[in-house]
């Protein structure tokens, strides 16, 4: 089992639709760590860590977003694991 982290950054119509709280709840449910949070520029960030496969599963996810969002692109880059995210947060 190999664990990963991969920050993104996903644009479009995604604050104010619960994408959020909607991120926190994929990434629980598939046992992956991190954060989410709201940008100023209106783009959303998220860090995701953990299995491989889960993490690839999350992400496949913010392409699509919660049901009143409108995702424009999903950039994503491999980063460094957070030693101090243990769980997943909405930070911001």
């Amino acid at each position: 089992m190999t664990e990963i982290a991969v920050a993104a950054r996903i644009t479009g119509r995604v604050q104010g639709v619960s994408f959020r709280a909607w991120t926190q709840a994929m990434a629980e449910r598939r046992g992956v760590a991190g954060w989410v949070r709201n940008e100023p520029d209106g783009s959303v960030r998220a860090l995701l860590m953990g299995e491989e496969g889960a993490v690839a599963d999350v992400v496949r996810a913010l392409h699509d977003g919660p049901p009143a969002a409108q995702v424009e692109a999903v950039a994503t880059e491999t980063v460094e694991p957070d030693p101090d995210a243990a769980d997943f947060e909405i930070t911001g």
